[in-house]
C-alpha cells in the first residue's frame, strides 16, 4: 500500500471528530504481535519523532505518497489511525525491534470491502533495517493478524513496477502477482504503473501458517 492514508491537512491543527463505538477486541486496542525479530504494536503519539526520522528519508519515501512533513504531522496521523481503528476500518502497527520500543516503521491494513472481505495492506520501514529480516518477520505477523483476527478473505498489496525491492519482498512471502495497474499511482507529478499482489485466505491456510512459524499475540 504505497499510499499512506495521510492528508496534508494533518499538518494543520487537529480537529475533533466523533467515532462510533464497536465491540471487537482489535477495534478496542490492537494486540501486540511478537515474532523472532520484531514486535508489532499499536502506534503511540510518542512514536512521531522516530517515524518522522525513519520514513521521510529520500530512499524510503521514493515509492510512497508523501508522509507528514513534521513531527507534529505524524502526531496527528497517529491520532487519526487510532480513530480509524476504533471505527473498525483500518489498523496500523508500529514496528519495533525485539528488546527495543523505538518505532522503526509501520504496517497498515485498510478495509476495501465492508467487513474486510477484501483488504489492502502495506508497509514502510526505515532503510537501515532493509535486508535484515525485519520485513519478513513483520509481514508474517501482519498477514496472520489479517486472516486469523480480522477475518480477511482477500488481501491485496500494490507496489510500483520500479520498486524492485518492494515487489521482491511481496514475492518472497508468497503473494501472487495478479496484474498490472497502469498509471495508477501518482508520485512527484508522474503516474507510475503498479503491480497488484494478492494472498487469499485459502492460500494462507494451504501454506500452513508460514511454514510452521508461530506468531505470539498478546
Amino acid at each position: 500500500m504505497e499510499k499512506m492514508p495521510y492528508q496534508p491537512e494533518m499538518d494543520s491543527p487537529m480537529t475533533t471528530t466523533s467515532t462510533t463505538a464497536v465491540s471487537s477486541d482489535w477495534r478496542n486496542a490492537l494486540p501486540a504481535l511478537t515474532g523472532s525479530k520484531v514486535t508489532l504494536r499499536e502506534l503511540e503519539v510518542s512514536d512521531a519523532a522516530s517515524l518522522f526520522a525513519m520514513l521521510t528519508t529520500e530512499e524510503v519515501s521514493r515509492f510512497i505518497s508523501p508522509p507528514p512533513t513534521t513531527v507534529e504531522g505524524f502526531e496527528r496521523f497517529i491520532a487519526w489511525t487510532l480513530r480509524q481503528r476504533s471505527a473498525g476500518t483500518y489498523a496500523c502497527f508500529a514496528v519495533t525491534l525485539k528488546g527495543s520500543d523505538i518505532a522503526i516503521g509501520i504496517f497498515q491494513l485498510r478495509e476495501v470491502d465492508p467487513g474486510f472481505g477484501t483488504a489492502e495492506w502495506g508497509f514502510a520501514i526505515g532503510s537501515p533495517f532493509w535486508g535484515t529480516g525485519v520485513f519478513q518477520d513483520g509481514a508474517e505477523q501482519m498477514v496472520t493478524f489479517a486472516f486469523e483476527t480480522v477475518g480477511v478473505h482477500r488481501l491485496e498489496a500494490r507496489a510500483a513496477v520500479k520498486n524492485g525491492r518492494g515487489n521482491g519482498a511481496l514475492r518472497k512471502i508468497g503473494a501472487t502477482q495478479e496484474g498490472l495497474l497502469r498509471k495508477s499511482f501518482r508520485k512527484d507529478g508522474e503516474y507510475l504503473d503498479q503491480m497488484l499482489w494478492t494472498i487469499l485466505d485459502e492460500d494462507w491456510q494451504a501454506n500452513c501458517h508460514w511454514g510452521g512459524r508461530t506468531v505470539q499475540v498478546h
